[in-house]
């Protein structure tokens, strides 16, 4: 796998939501909101291995600062995990307005241990629910199965070449998805360009807050 490809730039916009990509959960599992005596689980969430999570720990925990602690009691009431029947979280989502303004899908992620299972599809059906679009997000072409979720509720891969201080990958990164995701969900992939005042607030700001 080329990993510079894989973790490349990516952003997505839904303009409007497909509700019948909706789903429940699978028997067993619920969803609830996290703990504030929970952080530390939430830090190593999105990584597949203790090492990566412990290698990425302090960043999490300066991403929390610096984004959700000046709104923490919004932080905790957003922030979703979806739970095994020990209520063991197994993956998390949540709806969060970055500058204050733009509605963005945060730190989607089901463990490895639980893919396929339907639990992710359940855990964006909660996150999105009521959701006033346009809702965006910013992805990898690693994370091609999402992509492909992502593209079932109505996103759209962005095509404009700048995203605040960010390059948007996309040129690279369509072979690849190509490569990765059947033929069939790779032609149902959407494209369009952000509005205009989407582009300017994020232009406003020097730090990333999705």
């Amino acid at each position: 796998m080329n990993k510079d490809i894989a973790s490349a730039n990516l952003f997505m916009v839904c303009i409007k939501q497909n509700d019948a990509a909706a789903a429940e959960l699978p028997s067993g599992f619920h969803i609830r909101r996290i703990r504030q005596d929970e952080l530390c689980v939430w830090k190593k969430m999105p990584f597949d291995d203790e090492k990566t999570a412990a290698d990425y720990y302090e960043y999490m925990g300066e991403w929390f600062e610096r984004v959700y602690a000046p709104r923490a009691s919004e932080f905790y009431d957003s922030c979703l995990f979806a739970c095994d029947e020990n209520d063991m979280p197994v993956g998390t989502c949540f709806l969060w307005k970055a500058y204050g303004a733009i509605p963005t899908v945060q730190w989607f992620k089901v463990l490895k241990s639980h893919e396929g299972r339907g639990i992710g599809r359940a855990l964006l059906s909660e996150a999105m629910k009521g959701a006033r679009c346009p809702v965006y997000l910013h992805t990898q072409p690693g994370s091609f199965r999402a992509i492909k979720l992502y593209s079932d509720f109505g996103f759209s891969l962005l095509l404009d070449p700048a995203v605040g201080n960010r390059q948007n990958d996309i040129d690279i990164a369509l072979p690849y998805l190509k490569k990765h995701i059947p033929d069939s969900d790779y032609r149902n992939l959407r494209f369009a360009y952000a509005p205009a005042s989407f582009l300017q607030i994020v232009a406003q700001h020097e730090t990333d807050e999705f």
